[in-house]
């Protein structure tokens, strides 16, 4: 596939299933995400990997944190139900790849260049992945802002959750994809 191709056509893919990109295609993806736009070589980005039980832990740990959010703003607990479904979310893919910006002080280059180069590293991920027929979507919500759940993965306070990549192979279809008119998006200056 021609970079253009693999670039119009990416899709973000929300049911994903067995098999995951795992050994060489794994490696390969990590490759790719390495090679984000990267001012004064930071490497502002780090990896954490999760697949099999890791995903039931992590499934807990945003139990955990979503009900510590719930009680610190006077709402109601979770519901068993909601606790079940909330807990099976890291079920909906093979593999999760969390994302994470290592912030680094710099002189020249401000912790928002460095957040940016870790969501370009994600991108790439994305990219990566669907170049060898895998897919994959970037989530994030309440719970990758939340200091439980960065606590509970082990990021340090000068780090942020980028993103949960899952990733997997497409179960089903993916969403149809609309065309982007250029001209809506894109003014000549001045």
């Amino acid at each position: 596939m021609d970079a253009l191709t693999l670039l119009h056509g990416r899709n973000s893919a929300p049911r994903l299933t067995e098999p995951a990109p795992e050994g060489a295609e794994l490696a390969s993806m990590f490759k790719a995400a390495f090679r984000a736009p990267d001012h004064s070589w930071l490497r502002p980005w780090r990896f954490l990997t999760l697949r099999g039980e890791a995903r039931n832990s992590l499934g807990e740990l945003l139990v955990t944190a979503t009900q510590a959010r719930r009680r610190a703003a006077g709402e109601a607990p979770l519901s068993a139900e909601e606790m079940v479904k909330l807990a099976a979310k890291p079920l909906r893919a093979p593999l999760i790849i969390i994302v994470i910006a290592a912030i680094k002080a710099h002189p020249k280059v401000p912790a928002v260049e460095q957040l940016i180069s870790a969501g370009c590293a994600a991108h790439s991920l994305l990219l990566a992945a669907h170049a060898q027929g895998y897919a994959g979507v970037w989530r994030t919500g309440d719970n990758a802002y939340d200091d439980i759940v960065k606590d509970g993965l082990g990021i340090a306070t000068t780090e942020e959750l980028v993103g949960f990549v899952y990733l997997g192979s497409v179960d089903g279809n993916y969403k149809p994809l609309r065309e982007l008119d250029p001209r809506d998006f894109v003014s000549e200056w001045p």
